[in-house]
């Protein structure tokens, strides 16, 4: 446990991001292994099944990830106001939501599998192998939500370090059964899906057990815990901004996965490659953005809101210039990185030309995550959403549909529009650089009128 309301504030952002960082790296390692082995050794059908099911997992526990983050500031505002009996009931009033909610999204997930990717449009070749794969993974949704849980109460207490830990060990593990069960048992697809979750089973149980043991009055007793209505109501009042966010993130990239596949399977295969590389990218972004949201908590709890703005600069400092470098990196690089994926040259330039867009924005991505990472530890959360809401809907997705299928002649007060054929599937990608353009404008001006500095759990 870590107390962010004293000393350095960049050494303290640094330092809390760098676990998670290095965390999330060995986490979309579980994602980077799964494409590898199947564009390798599978094939473009069944790459492309993989990177079709990833937004459609997305879009079922979205809401449970958001509502973890309303646990995770509740937590980390009632810790830096030192109230120690109001932490141990959010613990305890998280772990009940998380079984419940981890048994109903897994069975409503595994009975609509193959419905789901019919009603999408994807291609008729791809559609068993996706659901499939979908079906096992969503069998075990409870041990994902499980591990999330956990890591966002350690996250609110300031330990970003323990899930590492648990996290570079499972890692390993879905690397080695992935190989075992792909190559020597020959499961094929069934076989990636089921590493991963035995590995996420593993490292949830482990976190668990890890806890009882160093934290007495953290214990997690699922035959013992107490629902605090009150406080839980709190959490949601959070989290449910931030639930539904990741919730429309997860759809968009859903309606944007079934634009991708009205290009064929070559298409989503790139598509499914370049995301895979496009996450390394938004790691820093997102994990620097939960620490600063964690630290806001603390020090709003603790009253202390000149401290949040070096923190948010100090921020902001970090992730862009991890981005910046990234982006270069992806943009010199993009036919290389995508090469190691897959042999098949049409897949490789779908995937190249998805990175040399979007690289040079990077920079605008991590300076929104930032903005909406100080609104939400404040408890603020429901601008962020909205920014989201503008982002996605009204600007990403209808930017790639119109730069990519163009659209057709028309008249607009007495003036003949003339039709344009659009740029194919590049111009899908186009969409991403200019959401991340005004979803940035659009939280920074929140964040200068200041509103967010009222939203404190904690009344000083």
């Amino acid at each position: 446990m870590k107390d962010l309301t004293q000393g350095n504030v960049f050494n303290h952002i640094l330092r809390f991001s760098i676990p998670m960082l290095l965390g999330s790296v060995f986490q979309q390692l579980y994602n980077v292994v799964d494409s590898l082995i199947v564009g390798n050794f599978l094939g473009n059908s069944a790459l492309a099944a993989v990177g079709a099911s990833f937004p459609v997992i997305f879009v079922l526990i979205s809401m449970i990830i958001g509502l973890t983050m309303g646990i995770s500031v509740v937590i980390s505002q009632y810790y830096g106001a030192k109230d120690m009996h109001r932490v141990k009931k959010a613990i305890d009033s998280m772990m009940i939501f998380v079984m419940i909610s981890g048994v109903l999204v897994g069975l409503i997930g595994y009975l609509f599998s193959e419905k789901i990717f019919i009603l999408l449009n994807f291609p008729s070749e791809i559609i068993k192998e996706a659901a499939l794969y979908f079906k096992i993974l969503i069998a075990g949704v409870f041990f994902m939500f499980g591990y999330n849980g956990v890591s966002a109460v350690l996250r609110g207490l300031g330990d970003s370090k323990t899930p590492l830990y648990f996290l570079i060990v499972t890692t390993v593990l879905n690397i080695i059964l992935d190989l075992i069960f792909v190559l020597i048992f020959k499961w094929g697809i069934a076989g990636v899906a089921w590493a991963t979750i035995i590995s996420q089973a593993i490292s949830f149980f482990g976190l668990i057990i890890w806890l009882n043991k160093k934290h007495n009055f953290i214990k997690i007793n699922i035959f013992n815990l107490e629902f605090d209505r009150e406080i839980f109501g709190k959490s949601i009042k959070i989290g449910a901004p931030a639930g539904i966010q990741q919730t429309i993130v997860g759809l968009s990239a859903t309606a944007l996965t079934s634009i991708v596949g009205s290009f064929g399977t070559e298409t989503v295969a790139g598509f499914a490659v370049a995301v895979r590389i496009d996450s390394f990218a938004m790691m820093p972004a997102m994990n620097v953005s939960v620490a600063l949201t964690n630290f806001v908590g603390q020090n709003i709890g603790a009253g202390k809101i000149d401290r949040i703005k070096k923190g948010y600069y100090a921020a902001l400092a970090i992730s862009c210039g991890i981005s910046f470098i990234l982006g270069l990196i992806f943009l010199t690089c993009s036919k290389l990185l995508v090469a190691f994926f897959t042999p098949d040259p049409v897949v490789q330039l779908v995937g190249s030309q998805f990175l040399m867009t979007c690289s040079m924005f990077y920079i605008f991505v991590s300076a929104m995550f930032m903005t909406n990472g100080v609104l939400r530890g404040a408890g603020d959360a429901m601008a962020p959403m909205l920014n989201t809401v503008v982002a996605l809907w009204f600007v990403r997705i209808p930017v790639a549909v119109i730069a990519s299928k163009g659209w057709k002649s028309f008249s607009l007060l007495s003036f003949d529009i003339h039709g344009w054929s659009g740029l194919g599937s590049r111009g899908i990608w186009w969409g991403a650089p200019v959401s991340w353009v005004i979803g940035f404008l659009l939280a920074y001006s929140y964040y200068r009128r200041g509103n967010w500095k009222n939203k404190s759990l904690v009344k000083q």
